[in-house]
């Protein structure tokens, strides 16, 4: 019987694995390697391949080639590895006010009602009482009944029970099984916070939404008033706190790309793999911890210092000038963090239910595009926008 902790993958990974040697398909929002099962399925393998990284739920009930009974659905039990939040499940979401009781799957018992509301029931992962997968239900599998210490076992990864960041240090992950792993999103009690230092450091670990503009919106407001003090009119200052305002959408892209996402080019040792979980990939880990979605204010302080020295070395010629760029660039910095909570864990108005909706197919079907979280506008430019096909067009194959 498979582990009752497993792995989300996203849509991109599923449907790489569309090759004999690594042969996956889902049913609803479950994901099976049947790769073992090529040569032994009774249709031959060459019809599996034909679904090879696609959803079988509408051929296994097709009556012209072949209905499946009940014992060819338990058949896939031991072929289980974890769970993909298809269209259904991402909708339902989407228009939660409680998304973290959905995702990642499998969902708590108030997100299966919620999918039962919104008939993605079917795609919701369960269990029988016998502890068989049931195809058919949603009564039975729920989030509280994880056993975190059992998804440790079976991946050899992380125990999210145990301070996590001795663990990557210690680990001696190749920085390829560390990158697939970090990117297989876990559940963690409801939105809550898994340990990361394990001692007095840990409340600088987590970091509530509401102390960002607390703590930044002061200081840009009296670094705006000095700048706009030695400026000629408040139209120049104006302009030039807009421009640090969009210049930080470019900043939020780089960041987020070329920082956050630098998986190509992470070094393969553990001072780049720690560094790397610390700044990102415990978010893509964890995406639902509502604590770690903001960035702490004493890592902004680093991060934010030598953007303070540049915004003077470009606009050198004017202290007030270069004081209103930055300004308003951290003011655009504060909206950032305040929109990646939001979008994760709030029910937000029509325009930004499309941020929302963007945002989520990054986490939940391809991290390696859509790195725009205020804005898809630099994605665009960049060529990394992420425009993902329906998964209800993509099942049937000609």
């Amino acid at each position: 019987m498979p582990s009752r902790t497993l792995p989300n993958f996203t849509t991109k990974e599923v449907a790489a694995n569309n090759k004999p040697k690594s042969c996956w398909v889902t049913l609803g929002s479950k994901v099976f390697d049947v790769t073992e099962f090529l040569e032994s399925h009774p249709g031959g393998g060459e019809l599996i391949m034909k679904y090879a990284g696609k959803d079988v739920s509408e051929i296994m009930k097709d009556e012209i080639q072949h209905m499946h009974s009940e014992n060819a659905y338990d058949a896939l039990d031991e072929f289980l590895i974890g769970f993909v939040a298809g269209d259904p499940v991402l909708k339902t979401a989407l228009e939660s006010d409680h998304p973290h009781d959905i995702l990642p799957l499998p969902p708590n018992k108030s997100g299966a009602q919620e999918l039962r509301e919104n008939g993605a029931a079917e795609h919701v992962p369960t269990k029988t009482a016998a502890g068989t997968i049931d195809m058919s239900s949603a009564e039975g599998l729920f989030r509280g009944d994880m056993d975190l210490k059992e998804d440790y076992r079976k991946h050899k990864f992380l125990n999210l029970e145990e301070p996590l960041l001795m663990q990557v240090w210690n680990g001696g992950f190749s920085k390829d099984f560390y990158l697939k792993e970090v990117h297989r999103a876990r559940p963690y009690r409801n939105g809550g916070s898994p340990p990361l230092f394990g001692n007095f450091l840990e409340p600088l670990s987590k970091t509530a939404w509401w102390v960002i503009p607390v703590v930044w919106w002061p200081f840009v407001t009296y670094g705006s008033w000095l700048a706009y003090s030695g400026m000629p009119s408040a139209w120049q200052f104006a302009a030039y706190w807009v421009t640090g305002l969009g210049l930080w959408t470019l900043v939020e892209y780089g960041l987020h790309r070329g920082l956050f996402h630098v998986d190509k080019y992470l070094p393969d040792n553990r001072v780049g793999i720690t560094a790397h979980f610390l700044l990102h990939g415990i978010h893509h880990y964890v995406p639902m911890d509502r604590y770690r979605l903001v960035m702490p204010p004493t890592l902004f302080v680093v991060l934010a210092t030598p953007f303070y020295k540049l915004a003077h070395t470009v606009f050198y010629w004017d202290w007030y000038v270069a004081m209103a760029v930055f300004c308003g660039g951290i003011f655009g910095y504060t909206l950032y963090d305040c929109t990646h909570y939001f979008l994760h864990h709030k029910q937000l108005p029509s325009f930004y239910r499309q941020l929302k909706s963007y945002h989520f197919d990054h986490h939940w079907k391809d991290h390696e595009n859509g790195f725009g979280v205020t804005s898809r506008f630099w994605d665009r430019v960049f060529g990394t926008e992420l425009v993902m096909p329906d998964l209800s067009k993509r099942i049937k194959v000609s």
